[in-house]
């Protein structure tokens, strides 16, 4: 058989990722503080993007952009996805209608500022510049004020700067005891650390610079003694730093019994002396932390208005997006195409609104689906919640699955029965003797409820959650409800029970 070259041609469809696509695909998945940060990015980086200023009544956008916070160019400005531009010489190349878009989209006046606050009313400076003490500085000030000797002192402060966050003193590369490192960086002796380190675990708050959990605890076991030196109502000294010193694993498993029996004691005293342990502090550094909490800000809030459940987006802290007017009204005096670079970026600020223009839609769409699904859940709680997965969703409103899943991802929504993350109300199915089956984060809720309720002194064991489920109708193996409690951070029965 011969080998002949020959040209044919043929229709076919596929899909290209252009550019644009791929910053849709990436903003659609991007958390709420992820988004604003990737706004402010691009401010910072494209010209002629700018925040626009609140707009007055009269002058909101039409429709759902005034509810979306995204202020939009004119359809002439807004270059199509599926369009494949020609380039046709040098009067062909980028073709832009720039007097359509420079006639069509009107300037917004900035908005007057009508918080007109007085001196009085403002917070004084001290108010507006004060700041936690961390624990290093803590540290530092008693060691400055400590009467020591100056290899002590320049050891105390290559101690301090060694210190975590919870006040621990951690191991050398070689995972052995820092403190022979320390004095060689410090050029103190050995000796010098040790007694350096021995000020600094005395310090306030007691114990930093353990080098572990039982240091930690010995050291504040004995200034606990020197305070209730004398005192018959308290537990007995001695055992507290034997349970420390030799069984600690068994206090930690909470096996009582066993310690009274290798310590040849009665149970209550051991309980009487757990209860002192349990006051001592196992981070010490714990109330000196310096990282500022993070708290959810919810993407949607969910209202009921009478009968119905109304979803309305949240756009507080979003930034209204528009064009720069300089560079609208320096184009429309100047009369020329501008170059290559100023058209790249008209471009990318236009698909950047019309991006995030459709984040918003897709997810008020979305979450509006699941609340749909989902009502018997807004009417009565977690325990109706029901089961659901990313196809129910899909299909719902015509989109395909990975786009419901990027949208449910990192995004929270405010709901009269709390704050949830989209991705909670999609869960599995457990079966039940009546037929209908139950959402796994209901029978998850259950549990945590059998828990809460459950005899302090005789907790239930993993079976005896599957048999109370099973009163309720749900059909379920103890190793899932195992499962289920370990996601819920549920200890096992032996370490719940309480004996005191």
């Amino acid at each position: 058989m011969g080998l002949e070259i020959k040209q044919s041609m043929k229709l076919t469809q596929q899909l290209v990722m252009t550019p644009q696509l791929q910053q849709a695909i990436k903003l659609l998945q991007l958390g709420r503080l992820e988004l604003v940060q990737r706004v402010q990015e691009e401010l910072l980086q494209n010209p002629l993007l700018e925040e626009s200023p609140d707009l007055q009544p009269e002058e909101e956008l039409p429709g759902e952009l005034a509810i979306l916070g995204v202020e939009e160019p004119p359809p002439e400005a807004q270059p199509e996805p599926n369009r494949t531009e020609e380039v046709k010489g040098e009067e062909g190349k980028n073709e832009f209608d720039w007097d359509g878009y420079l006639d069509k989209y009107q300037d917004q006046p900035p908005t007057p500022n009508t918080h007109d606050r007085s001196a009085e009313e403002l917070p004084s400076y001290q108010e507006t510049l004060t700041r936690e003490e961390s624990l290093h500085e803590h540290l530092e000030f008693q060691l400055r004020m400590d009467d020591c000797a100056p290899e002590e002192r320049l050891a105390g402060f290559e101690i301090i700067g060694n210190l975590t966050d919870d006040g621990y003193l951690p191991p050398d590369e070689a995972g052995g005891d820092p403190l022979l490192q320390i004095a060689i960086e410090a050029g103190v002796s050995a000796a010098a650390a040790e007694r350096a380190l021995k000020r600094i675990q005395h310090y306030d708050p007691i114990g930093c610079g353990s080098r572990d959990l039982q240091e930690c605890l010995l050291i504040q076991a004995k200034r606990w003694m020197a305070q209730a030196h004398g005192d018959p109502s308290e537990a007995d000294g001695e055992l507290v730093l034997a349970i420390l010193q030799g069984h600690l694993k068994a206090l930690e498993a909470m096996n009582y019994p066993a310690i009274a029996r290798d310590l040849k004691v009665a149970l209550d005293e051991v309980v009487e002396a757990v209860r002192v342990i349990r006051s001592f502090e196992p981070k010490p550094g714990r109330n000196f932390t310096t990282q500022e909490p993070q708290y959810i800000t919810p993407d949607v809030f969910v209202h009921k208005l009478g009968e119905k459940y109304v979803v309305q987006l949240n756009d507080d802290g979003l930034s209204k997006l528009r064009i720069s007017e300089s560079y609208r009204r320096a184009l429309r005096a100047d009369g020329k195409v501008p170059k290559d670079y100023v058209q790249e970026k008209l471009r990318s600020a236009v698909w950047l609104i019309r991006s995030i223009h459709q984040r918003q839609r897709t997810i008020y769409k979305v979450t509006e689906s699941i609340m749909k699904f989902q009502r018997d859940f807004l009417d009565r709680g977690v325990q109706y919640l029901k089961p659901l997965i990313l196809r129910n969703i899909a299909d719902d409103i015509g989109m395909h699955e990975s786009t419901v899943s990027r949208v449910t991802a990192n995004k929270y929504v405010h709901t009269p029965q709390g704050i949830y993350e989209l991705k909670y109300f999609f869960n599995s199915s457990i079966a039940r003797q009546s037929g209908d089956d139950i959402a796994s984060e209901a029978v998850k809720s259950k549990i945590r409820s059998f828990v809460a309720h459950e005899p302090p002194d005789l907790p239930y064991s993993d079976q005896k959650l599957v048999e109370l489920l099973g009163s309720q109708g749900i059909k379920i193996a103890r190793r899932t409800v195992a499962k289920y409690r370990d996601a819920l951070g549920i200890q096992p029965s032996g370490r719940r029970r309480r004996y005191f």
